[in-house]
């Protein structure tokens, strides 16, 4: 008989008060009941059919026939009490559980490794982060909520019990088995973890089950490969890694696994852990109070080298004190032994019942005394839920942790001076993140083999984002960095400001001998698809930084480590329901762009939908030509045309408003003096922007160059060479003599008045404004805007003449021009007089993406504040903003259009008089409504090949969708 030592007498004492505070935690809410149920059929087992209960077996879902064909010999003659599986697909193992559980006479107890939900993402192996990531969120009610959403995937698959959580305390950066499996190394923080995983789960009607007892988490070997050693004193021991379960048997902890490991302050003999009764027995059950199911980890596991016989470990593990043996290497030998020692009088009646009416309350409790087969219709369905997509993003976002950040330069502000870099370190993809970068800014992914080549590469940028990606598909796989890639990270911080940021577990840092050169550290703990956006998100304040380290790295960070920052409102990406939206009923905007372009209403479309500056809803439908197979991305940019009134010309103005250059009341002859004496002088920058100044439409200014017989350019204006007289590039090889600007603002300013004073829509006042503007920078308005808004707000793809910046590939083409310039108009401004301008005017000329004018229409809605920068006061939007004609029946802002005070105009009629935006003759359409947080952007190339009918203005398909949008937000 081992003894117990005087040290191992001591721990059992200073634990015993928690046996004073535990209960059963397999009885049920109709304990009577359950009592009943479980001693019927206690009484109408045989002793094999008591033992077979003993016993779960490993299924896995992929399995041939002839594996399965033994399964079901196992099941029905050694009578098991569970099955655990592993590997394979939701719906074989349903169909595979409904099938085994038939052959059974006492449904099967089903258990399964799911730590962090089934597998049913798509753009990761697993349905929740790791453990070691939810270490790092601080607020538990996420946990509970993650445990709660795991156990309500186990119960819809028929799985009873979850092997989770660990509560492993991973004081052990070198430890192989658990890592990322661990909620961290603080053991305030692993408990208060696994409570509230444990609550959550248990609170859906799964079993809970904390491993691996005493404790795993301070070794650096792997127990399925040789016995790892836990070699502290018992003092150490309960304090540290007995902590967590003595909390959680407080609280209901449903069942405990035991580990292998060799403990020799606890088990002096050497015996592993779970064979160990001074563990099992007398410090789990009789110490600490435990009344839960108490299984083995696997019995073929490594260093039992005192049991070589068949069946003897398996008679061992139950003598120590084991309810349920796990994946034994032989069941019926196994139970052939158990039966022997029960005749002999080895196992008394006592304990036999003891732990087989445990394993009858625990199926009682989670309903197998009225077994249900598993519906398998929807179970996909069922499994691929919306809200799980929405807490892990929630769970990513609040875990993601900044753990240095020198000279603020996280979150990155100053768009307008950063040249930014992507470098790509570790050996899995990391384009998910740079894809998620690029929506805040311009940055460019930069590669070499050689360092040298690297640098050289790297000398026109001042910012640096190293990324570290490692594989997202096992805990286990590698995270550290290369030899070489820790040279590259010392030569780039060296001469760069760094940003580094991690998808691996944190450790990875700890291979860093220096991390003084390195500005910004982030810890993005894994990379998946949204911890790679997030990352990206977090990076430029879009969302906050909350995390807090869950261990120590090296001699850099302590665990609990983390600085918080906060967002600066800009865009971030989320799904609908984060925002108030139904994606359900979102799905009708597919349909309706669908339709549109399966109409022929328009090739191409991009559509933005943000709510309370989160985007929502970014999608593109359609090809670039009807007859071409380039299809629409988000990285394409189209011709806004219209809305560069608002985009470009009407921000300018505001700028000038508000610094008190210009009031609304401004005159025209008051900032351009050549109006002095014209029949204009008196409109004010008001009414002439409200479309209230009896001015004129439009004037088709390039009818007048087009010779008077062919009806084509004329030679007097136009030449196919670039000079110094001709050098208004008005498509490709086709140049307007330069001083025709010149008669464009003549004929404007000569034009006659309209003869009666109301609304009327005119492009003059932008080509106005356009030359006031330019005259008062002495700056072309190309440039202007750049540098005062799109550089700092980050709108790299929002820009003047792009054939001269970008490959034409990304630009969406207009229009076969067969009336003025007689080619393809693709790169170049399609209006006319813009294109007469050099493609820069007021009133048309920007090429953007949705991305970048929902950018600048949040800027708007947010009253002039975006990104950290304030560009406006609140009190500049709304001047500009206000319907100063209404009562005259003109719904115009100050260059805002507004809606309709009738039946029909620019909106579907069932938005907030605040609102704003502006429509475009190419189709586009941006309106933001700050009333319900909305901004809505569509652009379309609807004048390709030719403008004809506008289609999308007679079927109201912008301003459908805005209607479903509106009818998409949940109150």
């Amino acid at each position: 008989m081992r003894q117990f030592s005087v040290s191992l007498i001591f721990l059992f004492l200073i634990t015993s008060i928690a046996a004073q505070n535990t209960a059963n935690p397999l009885l049920s809410k109709d304990v009577l009941s359950q009592k009943k149920w479980v001693d019927s059929v206690y009484s109408s087992m045989t002793l094999a059919e008591k033992v077979g209960q003993l016993y779960m077996v490993q299924v896995m879902s992929n399995q041939d026939k002839a594996t399965k064909e033994k399964i079901i010999a196992t099941i029905k003659e050694n009578h098991i009490g569970g099955i655990i599986y592993s590997l394979g697909g939701p719906v074989r193992q349903a169909k595979l559980d409904n099938e085994l559980q038939a052959f059974s006479k006492l449904p099967l107890l089903i258990g399964m490794d799911a730590e962090w939900g089934l597998s049913m993402r798509l753009d990761s192996t697993y349905a929740f982060p790791w453990n070691m990531t939810l270490g790092a969120i601080k607020d538990n009610k996420l946990i509970e909520q993650t445990g709660r959403q795991i156990g309500e995937h186990c119960k819809r698959l028929g799985v009873h019990f979850n092997f989770a959580p660990v509560v492993d305390i991973n004081t052990n950066p070198l430890n192989p088995i658990i890592g990322n499996r661990s909620f961290g190394e603080n053991r305030d923080n692993v408990t208060d973890k696994a409570l509230a995983f444990m609550k959550g789960m248990q609170s859906a009607g799964v079993l809970a089950n904390a491993k691996h007892f005493p404790g795993h988490g301070d070794t650096d070997q792997d127990s399925h490969k040789t016995l790892p050693t836990i070699n502290f004193d018992e003092k150490r021991i309960d304090s540290i890694e007995l902590y967590p379960y003595k909390k959680l048997f407080k609280e209901g902890l449903s069942s405990v696994m035991v580990a292998h490991l060799k403990v020799p302050s606890l088990e002096p003999s050497g015996y592993p852990s779970s064979l160990s009764k001074p563990i099992v027995t007398d410090l789990l059950q009789n110490s600490l109070g435990f009344q839960g199911l108490i299984f083995t980890d696997a019995l073929t596991m490594k260093g039992a080298a005192d049991f070589k016989e068949v069946g003897a470990i398996d008679l061992a593990a139950f003598k120590a004190g084991n309810d349920v043996m796990l994946m034994s290497e032989d069941v019926g030998v196994g139970i052939s032994k158990i039966i022997e020692a029960y005749n002999t009088g080895e196992i008394s009646e006592e304990r036999l019942a003891l732990s087989v009416k445990k394993i009858l309350q625990a199926k009682y409790k989670v309903g197998l005394n009225a077994y249900k087969p598993i519906e398998v219709n929807n179970l996909v369905k069922d499994l691929n839920r919306l809200k799980d997509d929405i807490l892990y993003e929630e769970l990513i976002e609040n875990a993601i942790t900044v753990v240095k950040n020198e000279g603020n330069l996280l979150p990155i502000r100053q768009l307008e001076s950063k040249s930014i870099a992507y470098v790509q370190m570790g050996d899995d993809d990391g384009s998910v993140f740079l894809n998620e970068l690029k929506k805040y800014t311009k940055v460019h992914q930069v590669q070499a083999e050689l360092l040298d080549e690297l640098m050289a590469k790297l000398q026109d940028y001042n910012t640096v984002i190293i990324g570290l990606h490692g594989s997202n598909q096992s805990p286990w796989k590698k995270y550290q960095f290369s030899d070489t890639e820790l040279t590259w990270v010392y030569e780039i911080a060296r001469t760069h400001k760094v940003i580094l940021d991690v998808f691996v577990k944190p450790y990875a840092l700890s291979d860093l001998l220096s991390i003084e050169n390195i500005e910004g550290m982030v810890v993005s703990y894994q990379n998946s698809k949204i911890a790679q956006e997030k990352s990206a998100q977090l990076l430029f304040g879009a969302i906050e930084a909350n995390g807090k380290l869950p261990v120590s790295i090296g001699e850099h960070f302590k665990v609990g480590d983390g600085i918080h920052l906060n967002a600066l409102k800009l865009l971030s990406y989320t799904v609908p329901e984060r925002a108030g939206m139904d994606s359900e009923k979102l799905k009708k905007v597919d349909e309706l762009a669908q339709k549109a372009v399966a109409n022929k209403m328009t090739p191409g479309i991009q559509l933005l939908i943000a709510r309370g500056g989160k985007v929502i809803y970014n999608k593109n439908f359609g090809k670039h030509t009807y007859d071409g197979d380039t299809p629409v991305s988000s990285d394409d940019i189209y011709d806004v045309a219209s809305l560069t009134k608002i985009l470009a010309t009407l921000p300018l103005l505001m700028e000038l408003e508000e610094k008190g250059v210009v009031s609304l009341d401004t005159k025209l002859s008051q900032i351009l003096p050549s109006y002095k004496n014209s029949n204009k002088k008196n409109i004010t920058l008001k009414s002439m922007l409200s479309h209230y100044a009896r001015l004129r439409p439009w004037e088709p200014f390039y009818a007048h160059t087009l010779d008077s017989i062919t009806k084509k350019p004329s030679e007097k204006y136009y030449r196919t060479t670039r000079s110094e007289k001709f050098n208004i590039e008005v498509t490709d090889n086709l140049f307007l003599r330069s001083d025709y600007q010149d008669t464009i603002q003549k004929i404007i300013k000569d034009s006659d008045l309209l003869p009666s004073l109301r609304y009327r829509y005119s492009d003059f006042p932008y080509y106005i404004l356009k030359k006031y503007i330019e005259k008062y920078y002495d700056q072309s308005l190309e440039d202007l805007v750049q540098d005062h808004f799109y550089k700092s707000l980050g709108a790299n793809y929002t820009m003047y003449n792009p054939y001269r910046k970008i490959s034409s590939k990304k630009i969406v083409p207009t229009e076969i021009d067969d009336y003025y310039r007689f080619q393809e108009v693709h790169g170049y401004v399609h209006d006319m007089g813009a294109a007469m301008q050099n493609g820069v005017g007021g009133h048309a000329g920007i090429f953007s993406n949705a991305n970048d004018v929902a950018k600048i229409m949040q800027l708007f809605l947010q009253k002039g504040y975006y990104g950290g920068k304030r560009y406006f006061v609140s009190e500049t939007l709304d001047k500009f903003n206000t319907c100063y004609f209404c009562e005259n029946g003109n719904r115009r802002g100050v260059g805002f259009d507004k809606p309709q005070l009738g039946d029909d105009g620019p909106t579907c009629g069932c938005i907030s008089m605040t609102s704003f935006g502006h429509s475009g003759f190419t189709g586009t359409y941006a309106w933001a409504d700050p009333e319900k947080d909305i901004v809505y952007v569509f652009l379309a190339n609807r004048t390709y090949p030719n403008a004809g009918q506008n289609l999308l203005l007679k079927e109201n398909i912008r301003t459908e969708i805005q209607r479903l949008i509106y009818e998409a937000i949940i109150e």
